[in-house]
Parts: structure tokens; sequence; C-alpha cells
């Protein structure tokens, strides 16, 4: 099989996990957002979204791609403050 297409095709396998775990990961964030709301915390929290960052750089084994992990997990922690301020907001 040509290296490109089976590049491919594990890309797309990859990308659908990553959906289910997204989505997933958002259930939770709807759970922390629901906390903080009832006791009136903020959304960003930078010590815990260091430790997130710190963490999940363990959890990688490939040294060259963990400067590329953290703009990822960073930005994923974006998209979730967003997700918080609208339950916050209660939009």
């Amino acid at each position: 099989m040509d290296k490109l297409i089976k590049a491919r095709e594990i890309i797309s396998e990859v990308d659908k996990e990553i959906a289910v775990l997204f989505e997933k990961r958002m259930e939770a964030v709807k759970l922390v957002a629901e906390y903080k709301k009832e006791r009136g915390l903020p959304v960003f929290d930078s010590s815990r979204e260091d430790e997130v960052v710190r963490t999940n750089l363990e959890n990688l084994q490939d040294e060259e791609i963990k400067e590329f992990y953290v703009p990822f997990i960073k930005n994923t922690m974006e998209i979730s403050k967003r997700l918080q301020h609208r339950i916050l907001e209660g939009a």
C-alpha cells in the first residue's frame, strides 16, 4: 500500500478517536462549569492550566513532538474556557 494512503488512513482513524475524546472532554468541562457556577468561581485557573500542560507532557514519549503538543493542549483549554463562559453566562 502506498505510504501516503496508509498515513492518511491512520490520520483519519485517529481523528475519529479525537472527536470522540473531545466530546467526552467537553462533557466533563460542562460539569466543571456547573460546579464553578454554583460556587461563584472564575473560569480561569492558571495553576490548573499549568498542571494540565505539565501532566500531559509527561504522558508523551516522543521528545521531538513535545513542543508541538503544548499549543495543542493550550488551544484545547481555550476552547474549554469558552464553553465554560457560555454556561456561566447562561447562554
